[in-house]
């Protein structure tokens, strides 16, 4: 398997991923969903939420976007975003917004080509070096998206077990390998 395959292929299964933490979390009330936790970014909702917007601004540094910024987000300042929060009301409106930022994702990983993987990447900092740009390879960014994403599904399925959550979502690559082999839709 090539580099961009592999890429491709672990996009996939963040993908897959994040479609089973959503059906996770609809199983819960509200309270549950914004409950303080310990961990992650203090909330399942939080964390769902911290999840989009960080791939959402990944894909726009990749695009060329320096300074990207979820519509929505706390630097945004839109009225009625308390508490670092996105302005997203429901789950519904997360999955929508993940769907549409999915395809772009899609879109973008469909025309990527191994000879732009070492080209450097540059986005404004929010959290080490908070305002300055860093340079960062392609490849070293797209594989960041999906170790994120990693870390972050262990934090969110940790969240649902500390709230009763009884079938906690399986987020590992063999599975979706095995669901596919067996011919079942991913």
């Amino acid at each position: 398997m090539q580099a961009v395959a592999l890429i491709q292929r672990l996009h996939q299964h963040r993908q897959w991923v994040n479609t089973q933490l959503l059906e996770a979390a609809r199983q819960l009330l509200d309270q549950q969903l914004r409950q303080p936790l310990e961990i992650g970014q203090g909330s399942i909702w939080k964390t769902l939420t911290h999840l989009l917007a960080a791939e959402y601004v990944w894909l726009e540094a990749l695009l060329g976007n320096e300074d990207p910024l979820l519509p929505g987000d706390v630097r945004g300042k839109l009225p009625g975003n308390q508490d670092g929060e996105l302005a997203i009301a429901s789950l519904d409106e997360l999955a929508s917004k993940w769907g549409a930022l999915d395809r772009r994702w899609n879109e973008y990983l469909s025309h990527l080509a191994s000879e732009s993987l070492d080209e450097v990447v540059y986005k404004v900092s929010t959290s080490s070096g908070p305002g300055k740009p860093h340079g960062t390879r392609r490849v070293d960014v797209l594989l960041h998206v999906c170790t994120h994403a990693q870390y972050t599904t262990a934090q969110l399925v940790n969240m649902l077990r500390q709230q009763g959550h009884k079938h906690l979502p399986d987020a590992m690559l063999i599975t979706l390998a095995r669901q596919e082999m067996a011919g079942s839709p991913p």
